[in-house]
């Protein structure tokens, strides 16, 4: 069902229409991917469905699984819209919303998970684990349906991230390539770690084990975090220590990753 007053979709259409007009070898591209389209849901599963289409799995089943699965959870529609707002405007390279919606694997990587975590919790845990492995071919984004990840969600170039079965994320959380929210060996149960809100994890970093990173910290790229990181701090080093205490309420917001120390208080107890 079409919905009435969707800013997110009508930016989207009227870019896609500009693109086309402007480069008539992508005008057919567009209009499968959004102008034959009435709503985003039926976009994405249009989108993503060819991005993953595989003979065990073909595009046409894709695309009417994912229909089915947006349209049994409503809140779906609200987290990729959310997604796509956040990548806009925390990209200095994103020129509008069509560009994540059309060409960035990161946001394109969400929504897949996001369809594969219904499924899971659905209780169709097997077509969710197959949904991740063609999602880990495809894209070279490995997470498990089973993570639990909120909206406002930006995956920066993606490539090389995983994200564990127990994993938590949090609202407004950004990252960078290489990120691994992982465990730290062959142990069951919840062992992954907890990321809360406004968090920005650098490129390359590892975060190991059930730990907590708290809100709007800042991790500097290369770092392994290995213990809890307090909220509001910025931590980096191998392993990683807290160096001092964070003056931005929402670095993920902010996306600075360069560390100042002018701009760090050094007052906080290590």
């Amino acid at each position: 069902m079409e919905k009435a007053n969707d800013p997110v979709w009508e930016a989207i259409r009227a870019q896609a229409v500009k693109a086309a007009q402007n480069e008539h070898v992508l005008a057919e591209l567009l209009r499968q991917s959004v102008l034959d389209n009435r709503t985003l849901e039926e976009a994405l599963s249009r989108r993503i469905a060819r991005k993953l289409g595989h003979h065990a799995l073909s595009e046409p089943y894709l695309h009417d699984l994912f229909m089915e699965t947006f349209s049994g959870h409503p809140q779906l529609g609200v987290q990729v819209r959310r997604d796509i707002v956040a990548v806009n405007e925390r990209d200095a390279a994103c020129p509008n919303e069509l560009a994540p919606f059309l060409y960035y694997k990161g946001f394109q990587v969400m929504t897949a998970y996001r369809i594969a975590h219904s499924l899971w919790y659905d209780g169709r845990e097997d077509i969710a684990l197959y949904l991740q492995s063609l999602i880990s071919q495809v894209f070279s984004v490995d997470i498990h349906p089973a993570a639990r990840i909120g909206c406002g969600i930006m995956l920066d170039h993606a490539t090389g991230i995983v994200i564990g079965e127990t994993a938590v994320v949090e609202d407004d959380v950004s990252m960078l390539h290489e990120v691994t929210l992982g465990g730290t060996g062959k142990q069951r149960g919840d062992r992954h770690p907890k990321v809360r809100r406004n968090v920005l994890i650098g490129a390359g970093t590892k975060i190991l084990g059930n730990i907590e990173i708290g809100e709007g910290a800042r991790i500097g790229a290369g770092s392994v975090v290995l213990d809890d990181i307090p909220p509001h701090t910025t931590a980096v080093g191998v392993p990683a220590r807290v160096i001092g205490r964070e003056k931005c309420e929402a670095p993920s917001i902010t996306m600075d990753h360069y560390i100042n120390m002018k701009d760090i208080v050094l007052d906080y107890v290590i």
